[in-house]
């Protein structure tokens, strides 16, 4: 679960709003990273900004970046391996790198892209969920 700010999350759905809930309109205008944040610009693909400054900017850290890649298997192949003791094949995934490395050194631009929007993808996912189980509890 990727902790939200409350002001963050009405930024969200109002963003939501404004795509008449269709959140294939929402897409990442630019990213960042540094050591320990992700940051991406988001806008409405029928409304394009002209700057970063009008689009809705959303700081991630880098372990919930990570959880991301990990739980997407961004960072891994389903492969065989050999048994060291027992010499048999068995399939297994097979971690490329840890996933921050991953994403920095081993990933293709086409790669990064996917771990950016599978990132959106769960934010999105997760802040409808948590408000729509919010509402029926209520």
């Amino acid at each position: 679960m990727i902790k939200i700010a409350q002001k963050l999350k009405n930024q969200l759905w109002w963003l939501i709003i404004t795509v008449d809930y269709n959140y294939s309109r929402i897409s990442i205008a630019d990213h960042d990273m540094t050591d320990d944040t992700l940051t991406l610009w988001l806008e409405d693909k029928h409304d394009f900004k002209n700057s970063l400054d009008e689009c809705l900017q959303l700081d991630i850290s880098l372990k919930n970046f990570a959880k991301v890649i990990k739980a997407e298997n961004l960072n891994s192949y389903e492969g065989q391996r050999l048994h060291p003791n027992k010499q048999f094949v068995y399939k297994t995934r097979v971690q490329i790198n840890e996933a921050i490395t991953w994403y920095k050194q081993d990933a293709t631009l086409v790669e990064q892209q996917w771990a950016r929007e599978a990132m959106l993808r769960t934010i999105l996912t997760q802040l409808v969920e948590i408000d729509v189980a919010v509402d029926k509890n209520w």
